[in-house]
């Protein structure tokens, strides 16, 4: 059973140094209050546009969840936006609780959803909020002192290890590894940062509070998923995290901006599975 929503474009939820941000915000229409999930797009830290999530916010308003698509700091050659990157999505978490009560949505349910890189965004702000990583950068946003804890996170071929992801690229498309970009460093130079930036390195039990759904294709052509979603998989269940999984045959990258109600789609396969989780856990 589907309901009617309505759509907000280009809601400012922050500035970060001199940057304004902004986001699309799908709202289920009714008296709420409504779970709500901030939809990350990806684009390897340095492309990409947060319309590529649309389909996922109309879909999933339409069933009772309220949806932000946000944009957030891009990366380029000489440009390095980690942790900056991170900091915008907590700032929109931090946001739509802030906003609560205007906007219909029960602040103790709210959730993170990523493709790509924007997975490995929303496993970095969604685990490391447990234990007060990446919090506190931006004291002069209006939601500064909000809680940036989430209930649950969905990647979807996302990014987990910074290494394993830099050694990959590296043999891929040698002189231009979308890893350093974003990190402004080879691990060669420096492998804390590629710690600090790697998901997998805040699946530890005190972080365990948050649920998390993974998905990848088997086809993958651009992000390993044998040292990437698998791994971080066993680490989460190894950590005593609740994890569901939706492995999509034959699905290569980069296909979350799909038309959901496609038949045959990976999206379609996908969207009841994604859905089953976020009745149970969010």
């Amino acid at each position: 059973m589907t309901g009617t929503f309505e759509t907000r474009n280009n809601v400012v939820y922050c500035t970060h140094d001199g940057v304004e941000l902004s986001g699309d915000l799908f709202l289920p229409e009714g008296p709420g209050p409504f779970p709500a999930i901030v939809a990350v797009h990806g684009g390897g830290w340095r492309l990409g546009a947060r319309v590529s999530l649309h389909n996922w916010g109309r879909h999933l308003a339409a069933r009772g969840y309220a949806v932000f698509s946000i944009s957030y700091r891009l990366s380029a050659k000489g440009k390095k936006t980690f942790p900056q990157a991170v900091h915008d999505v907590v700032a929109a978490v931090q946001y739509i609780r802030g906003e609560a009560r205007a906007l219909r949505i029960d602040p103790e349910r709210i959730g993170l959803m990523g493709a790509s890189a924007g997975a490995n965004l929303t496993a970095l702000a969604g685990l490391g909020t447990q234990s007060d990583h990446f919090t506190g950068a931006y004291p002069q946003d209006k939601h500064a002192s909000v809680s940036a804890k989430v209930k649950m996170v969905a990647g979807v071929f996302g990014v987990y290890d910074m290494v394993a992801n830099w050694n990959y690229f590296n043999r891929q498309t040698p002189g231009d590894n979308a890893t350093d970009i974003f990190l402004g460093v080879t691990p060669m130079e420096d492998r804390k940062v590629y710690f600090d930036a790697s998901p997998i390195s805040y699946a530890v039990r005190a972080n365990s509070k948050v649920a998390v759904f993974l998905s990848w294709g088997t086809e993958d052509d651009l992000v390993n998923i044998h040292e990437q979603s698998e791994p971080f998989m066993l680490a989460l269940k190894q950590a005593s995290f609740f994890v569901r999984t939706a492995i999509v045959q034959s699905a290569p990258h980069y296909w979350t901006g799909d038309p959901i109600d496609e038949p045959n789609s990976y999206t379609g396969f996908l969207a009841p599975r994604l859905e089953r989780f976020l009745a149970e856990r969010l």
